[in-house]
C-alpha cells in the first residue's frame, strides 16, 4: 500500500521530484531520461513507467529560467531513445515469436493466433504503431507483437520513426511551451491526472466496444436460430389456412 501511495505522490508531484533529481545528477539527467524512455518502449517488463507525464515535466523543467537543461539536445536525444526502444522490442518479439508460438493445439500459444495477429498488423500495423505511442502499457507491447506477427520491418521502421518523433515532440515541447503558464504550473497535479486519463481513454473505449461486440455475438446466433423457426411456422400456417 505504501508503494502505491509513493507512486501516486511521484506522479502528482513529478515536477518537484524531477527538480530534485536534476539538482542531484546534473547533466546525468539526460542519460537517466534516455534510459527511462528506452526501457518503457523497449522492454516488455517495464510497461508502467510514466512516459507521458515524465516528458511533460522534463520539458517544463527545461523551460525554467536558469535551467541548465537544453531542449535542443533533449528532443533529438529522446526521439532516438523512443525509436531505438521500439526497434529492440520488435526484434525481441521477432526472435521469440517462432519459439513461443509453435504449439498446434494450445489455446494461448496456437499458431492461428500468430497468423491472425500478422494479418491484423498487415492491415492496420502503421496506425497501430503510431497510436500505441500515446497509450500507456499498449505502447510497450505493440512493437513486441508486431515482431511476433512478422510485420515488415521497413514498414514498421517508418511508422516507428513517425510515432516516436510525434510522441516525444508533443509531450516534451508541450511541457516546454505550456508547462510554466501560471494556471498549469500552479495546478500541476491536475494536469498529470488529465494526461493519464486522456492516455487511457482509448483503452476504456475499446474495452466497452469489446463488451458490446461480445453481447451482440451472443444475441446474433439466437436471433438467427429463431428466424428459420418463424419462417417454418408461417409456411405451416399458410398450408393449413385453405382447409380451415
Amino acid at each position: 500500500m505504501d508503494l502505491v501511495r509513493q507512486g501516486i505522490d511521484l506522479l502528482l508531484h513529478l515536477d518537484k521530484h524531477l527538480d530534485t533529481v536534476a539538482t542531484t545528477f546534473g547533466p546525468w539527467l539526460y542519460l537517466l531520461m534516455f534510459v527511462v524512455i528506452f526501457c518503457e518502449t523497449g522492454l516488455v517488463v517495464t510497461p508502467i513507467l510514466p512516459g507521458d507525464s515524465l516528458l511533460f515535466a522534463f520539458g517544463m523543467l527545461a523551460a525554467r529560467e536558469g535551467s541548465h537543461l537544453s531542449i535542443a539536445l533533449s528532443v533529438p536525444l529522446l526521439i532516438v531513445a523512443a525509436i531505438a526502444g521500439d526497434a529492440v522490442n520488435y526484434w525481441v518479439g521477432y526472435v521469440l515469436g517462432p519459439k513461443v508460438f509453435h504449439y498446434e493445439n494450445s489455446w494461448l500459444l496456437n499458431k492461428k493466433h500468430l497468423v491472425h495477429t500478422h494479418e491484423f498488423y498487415e492491415r492496420h500495423g502503421g496506425k497501430t504503431i503510431v497510436i500505441a505511442r500515446f497509450i500507456p502499457i499498449v505502447r510497450t507491447f505493440a512493437p513486441f507483437v508486431a515482431g511476433i506477427a512478422r510485420m515488415g520491418y521497413v514498414r514498421f521502421w517508418q511508422f516507428n520513426c513517425v510515432g516516436g518523433a510525434t510522441w516525444i515532440c508533443l509531450f516534451l515541447l508541450g511541457g516546454y511551451y505550456f508547462g510554466n503558464i501560471p494556471l498549469i504550473k500552479n495546478h500541476f497535479e491536475f494536469v498529470m491526472v488529465a494526461i493519464v486519463l486522456i492516455s487511457v481513454m482509448p483503452m476504456g473505449i475499446e474495452w466497452l466496444n469489446a463488451r458490446r461486440r461480445a453481447r451482440l455475438a451472443v444475441v446474433a446466433p439466437s436471433i438467427a436460430g429463431a428466424e428459420p423457426v418463424a419462417i417454418a411456422a408461417e409456411r405451416t400456417s399458410a398450408l393449413e389456412s385453405p382447409h380451415s
